[in-house]
């Protein structure tokens, strides 16, 4: 008989679904790209729309540089007493510039918290997606869902 230490692993990996749950959850996410010659980091709000993330930005560098490495990054993470987990998209971002993709994406409730104005839209386009949570605590363990506790 197991006492339960060892049966799980210390992290999972989330399915695609669990991804998507967890960022359109998010209050916020952060896009990680190449800007102005070194690698940057940029808090956005967001929303998931369709299997795409959308958020709103200003002109400057960070548009500027989506328009030369369409390739970024975006992740969101979180815990509670119980769980952590950190989601990780790759994909290309480009920005709308069609008047029915700006018009729609405005009636998706972005709301930055930034107080300066943030009139351009962008879209990523996901290539890759994946994520993981891990229990928090002394065990070091996490239920897995697809396992029953009588295994």
């Amino acid at each position: 008989m197991s006492d339960g230490a060892g049966d799980h692993p210390p992290t999972r990996a989330l399915t695609e679904e669990e991804c998507w749950e967890r960022i359109a959850a998010a209050p916020f996410g952060r896009i990680a790209m190449a800007a102005a010659g070194d690698v940057d980091i940029f808090p956005v709000n967001h929303k998931v729309d369709d299997g795409t993330i959308v958020f709103r930005t200003s002109a400057g560098t960070k548009l500027v540089e989506l328009t030369i490495h369409e390739r970024v990054a975006f992740e969101v993470d979180g815990f509670t007493d119980a769980d952590a987990f950190s989601v990780v998209v790759k994909g290309h971002a480009a920005e709308l510039d069609h008047s029915w993709d700006i018009e729609h994406a405005e009636r998706l409730g972005v709301q930055p918290w930034a107080p300066e104005v943030k009139d351009r839209w962008v879209r990523i386009t996901p290539t890759e997606v994946h994520g993981r949570m891990f229990r928090r605590g002394a065990s070091g363990t996490i239920e897995d869902p697809t396992q029953s506790s009588s295994d």
